[in-house]
């Protein structure tokens, strides 16, 4: 870092560690109510972080989650998308855009940024969170996360094959995913045996 530069230094939770428990304001179903990220132990959890409402490569990534929710819900997996903007300019997003009226799942309002910054991705300079994604296992563990600087869009397919992967090391201890894998891919079982092999 330059000796002149005061950008805060975002800190990320750490793979393997349990997420901080919030209480978060929600739209869902045409409803304001209040949820813990601990409401959704039990379920594997995407925390899917934007910018902002009424912008213009957030409503076509959350198009995309939307289009996979189906799949995901049937995966045991819960979204809740956040920005820093109020439950209500959620509302009045949900209402106007052809994109966003698709969405069924809970849109999180985090306007204090408290669950951003925890999160590591708060643009002090903004008020903004980055592009972040975050898969917290259902004891509510993070497992994997990605963040991207806010010009570069996310894929729902590759969210949802990095959740099977997940879903798969948890169900089978001792194997691994190894890249690209896919439901029905062979996996692989760390050991001396496959050193040098692979």
């Amino acid at each position: 870092m330059y000796p002149d530069e005061q950008a805060q230094v975002n800190h990320h939770p750490i793979i393997g560690n349990a997420v901080t428990d919030f209480t978060l304001d929600v739209f869902h179903n045409e409803k304001q109510i209040k949820v813990k990220l601990s409401d959704f132990k039990g379920k594997w959890l995407v925390l899917f972080f934007y910018p902002a409402d009424f912008t213009f490569v957030c409503p076509t990534e959350l198009e995309d989650v939307a289009e996979h929710y189906d799949e995901l819900r049937k995966m045991n997996v819960e979204v809740l998308s956040v920005s820093t903007d109020t439950v209500f300019v959620h509302k009045a997003w949900h209402d106007n855009s052809p994109a966003i009226k698709k969405i069924i799942f809970p849109m999180a309002a985090d306007p204090t940024g408290n669950l951003s910054r925890a999160m590591g991705v708060y643009i002090p300079s903004e008020g903004l969170a980055l592009r972040g994604t975050f898969i917290v296992d259902p004891d509510g563990v993070l497992k994997a996360f990605e963040v991207h600087d806010n010009s570069i869009g996310r894929s729902a397919d590759e969210l949802v094959r990095k959740i099977q992967a997940a879903q798969y090391v948890r169900e089978h201890g001792g194997e691994v995913c190894p890249a690209k894998w896919k439901p029905g891919a062979k996996t692989l079982k760390p050991g001396l045996d496959l050193v040098g092999k692979i």
